[in-house]
């Protein structure tokens, strides 16, 4: 039985996503049987750390990597790596870094909400957030003009919740960070391509281990060694709050050498989530289409517009698909315009007819 049914919570279908909000992701027997393991034996930590960072080394194709405890936690360290190095003296300050190049720049149209703000996770880790341009339109300028003295990184943020128009390149922004000896960041937390971002030269890039890996709660950092190096030393700092487990570690590891991005079978996705669009189609008031992720990943989903001739809005059924046994969560970031969405990639075999019969029922009772 479900662990969590078992402890008398309600069982979650999942087609929102890979989504902290529900765990992220159920991990493979692997990873299950390596995570055991770690918990019932001890280690060196900082030695399973190096482990770790030489396996995101390999599978990203940096020069080391740093284990985090998840994607947020990553862009703390990131910062904080940034400003202090590995000052000892300086990283006991964070996040207090008065008087020290401390301004990290970022495009206003990714300065996003992902169930926290990215700018406090920059304020954590000392930083100070400066937002370039319109939350609609930055132009290379108002990136350029906003470099001075104090500037410590430049961040990209790659995020299906960030502004997908109208914002500089990573190529620009990545122009302008060796015109002026910057540190590059990119926030990559759901990206599924685990080397792009380095090959292109990015100094430091995150990513989540509970995302597209499929791995326990945690998360990575790739990148240049001296980066890396200060990086590590933030867990002697702020890092400490938000320390990664042994488990956790070697989860990740387990989870890095099964991964392989063409298991994510867009064209499976496709046809599946073609086959609901079909169903659902045939209800008065439903139109579907399967749509293409919309920061460009490989991930296809099945798009639900809400018409009035269904009598219900879509808020409406979204929160009665939440309230039922089991609760049933669709991807709702555009409620607001009539769409829900069906994420393939967390479904279990025959949950797609569970959330067509559950739909059907909801308009039906009203």
């Amino acid at each position: 039985m479900n662990i969590y049914v078992k402890s008398g919570l309600r069982e979650v279908i999942n087609a929102n996503g890979k989504m902290t909000i529900l765990g992220a992701s159920a991990v493979s027997e692997s990873v299950v049987k390596s995570v055991g393991s770690a918990l019932r034996n001890f280690v060196v930590i900082e030695e399973l750390m190096d482990h770790a960072g030489r396996v995101i080394a390999q599978k990203t194709g940096a020069e080391d990597g740093c284990p985090t405890c998840g994607a947020a936690s990553g862009l703390v360290i990131a910062t904080a790596a940034c400003i202090a190095g590995c000052n000892l003296g300086l990283i006991g300050r964070i996040p207090d870094t008065g008087g020290l190049k401390n301004e990290i720049i970022l495009q206003k149209g990714q300065s996003i909400n992902f169930g926290g703000s990215i700018t406090q996770m920059l304020r954590l880790g000392g930083g100070i957030p400066v937002e370039a341009g319109c939350s609609n339109k930055v132009e290379r300028d108002n990136i350029e003009s906003a470099i001075n003295e104090k500037t410590a990184a430049l961040l990209y943020v790659k995020s299906h919740h960030a502004v997908q128009k109208g914002m500089q390149s990573i190529e620009s922004m990545l122009e302008l960070a060796r015109k002026y000896h910057l540190p590059f960041i990119i926030d990559a937390a759901a990206e599924e391509d685990l080397c792009k971002y380095v090959s292109m030269g990015a100094d430091l890039v995150l990513y989540s281990g509970g995302k597209a890996l499929s791995g326990p709660t945690s998360g990575l950092i790739a990148g240049k060694s001296s980066y890396i190096a200060a990086c590590k030393m933030q867990y002697k700092g702020v890092g400490r709050a938000m320390k990664v487990s042994k488990e956790a570690m070697m989860g990740l590891v387990t989870a890095l050498e099964m991964y392989d991005p063409a298991q994510s079978n867009p064209e499976g996705q496709k046809k599946r989530m073609q086959l609901m669009c079909d169903e659902l189609a045939q209800v008065k008031g439903l139109k579907c289409r399967v749509a293409q992720d919309e920061a460009g990943r490989e991930i296809y989903r099945a798009e639900i517009h809400v018409g009035p001739e269904t009598g219900m809005n879509a808020a409406k059924l979204n929160e009665l698909l939440k309230q039922g046994d089991p609760a049933i969560y669709v991807r709702d970031y555009y409620v607001n315009q009539g769409i829900l969405s069906i994420d393939p990639r967390p479904l279990f075999d025959g949950q797609e007819e569970i959330i067509i019969d559950r739909i059907k029922s909801c308009l039906l009772e009203g």
